[in-house]
């Protein structure tokens, strides 16, 4: 990651290293599943949203995701909206075989509203990233999620898109200390991370005018 090396001073590198001594990943790229696994889908990340009609017009028209399928359980007051990116001529017209459909496509994203937090002021829930949202004594939550994320071809001209579009960014290409990437908000300040499809390539100057050389280090998003 271009900018990213200078993040890596020797004592980090030190920790980073003896941290890697003691475990390594490797043998999980070719380790075959257990038999007993064979057909488990990666299937859904469920998040909880404040109203449902504005999260699915962001998922569905600025990201680019279609209802794959939906349920409403009014005897418990949620629904349940199940989105992704597929072709919407796969997605099948009767609820039932939507259903079906649904539970065999990976990656889905399960927008799960409460009845009654539409008309609640400001944020509802807490995204998982030093946030105060609903938490007891008002000090920020260093939650275990961090966020979604989406690859498209091309990181700068998605992000030119995503600003015309109203978009927060809390990261644009070239701000921070790895470059060409970047972080936008959901309607409910879930954060969506935008990286590319190929090479991870930087270009002179962002949607928000910062130059590639520019911008402040590196942040952790948890704190």
């Amino acid at each position: 990651l271009v900018g990213a090396a200078s993040a890596y001073t020797p004592g980090v590198r030190r920790a980073r290293d003896m941290a890697m001594k003691a475990f390594s990943p490797d043998k999980y790229f070719t380790q075959p599943p257990p038999e007993s696994t064979k057909g488990y889908i990666m299937q859904q990340t469920m998040l909880r949203v404040k109203d449902p009609e504005t999260s699915l017009r962001f998922y569905c028209e600025v990201l680019g995701f279609n209802l794959v399928m939906y349920r409403e359980f009014p005897a418990w007051s949620f629904n349940v909206y199940f989105v992704a990116q597929m072709d919407p001529s796969l997605i099948p017209s009767d609820p039932e075989a939507q259903w079906a459909f649904c539970m065999a496509t990976p990656g889905c994203i399960e927008l799960t509203w409460n009845y009654g937090s539409e008309a609640k002021d400001g944020l509802v829930y807490n995204t998982g990233n030093s946030d105060a949202t609903g938490s007891q004594d008002g000090q920020k939550v260093v939650g275990g999620f961090g966020h979604l994320g989406i690859t498209v071809p091309d990181v700068y001209e998605a992000c030119e898109r995503f600003k015309a579009m109203g978009c927060t960014f809390t990261k644009t290409p070239n701000s921070g200390g790895m470059k060409g990437l970047a972080f936008i908000k959901d309607p409910d300040g879930y954060l969506i991370e935008v990286l590319p499809q190929g090479e991870m390539i930087t270009k002179p100057m962002d949607c928000n005018g910062v130059t590639v050389d520019g911008g402040a280090g590196y942040k952790d998003n948890s704190k």
